[in-house]
């Protein structure tokens, strides 16, 4: 039985360059394209970024979904740990009225979810939340 750090999720797609994707994730942590991040992340096809503020699910506001907008994706994906979680409406407001559909489901779906829709060429974000020192 594997320990419950251990990566769970391995993936290998080929021909998308130098898209990024996951390629593996653990209960605190996930790898894109190798790179272990222990914090939360915002994965885009060509950039990680590290600097979304959100450490956790129960500290999320108004302004961490704001912060998408720029982006102006078709979709974000906001894996929220193990369990799947759903903030209040108000909080991602401002995306759903830019006509960004958002997605809430496990890291491991959003993971999943994610590097197919990117596969496809869609427009997508993933946002993971780890809280730092979660095990």
């Amino acid at each position: 039985m594997p320990h419950t750090s251990e990566v769970i999720l391995k993936l290998q797609l080929t021909n998308l360059g130098d898209t990024k994707l996951f390629t593996a994730h653990g209960t605190d942590h996930v790898m894109v394209n190798g790179e272990r991040y222990d914090r939360s992340i915002v994965v885009l096809a060509g950039e990680v970024r590290c600097d979304w503020t959100a450490a956790g699910f129960d500290e999320l506001t108004e302004a961490h979904f704001a912060y998408f907008l720029d982006f102006k994706p078709d979709v974000l994906l906001l894996g929220t740990g193990a369990t799947q979680r759903f903030p209040h409406p108000r909080l991602y407001r401002a995306l759903a009225d830019a006509g960004i559909g958002v997605e809430f489901m496990t890291t491991p779906a959003a993971c999943r979810t994610y590097n197919i829709l990117v596969a496809e060429d869609r427009k997508v974000v993933a946002a993971i939340l780890i809280k730092p020192g979660t095990t």
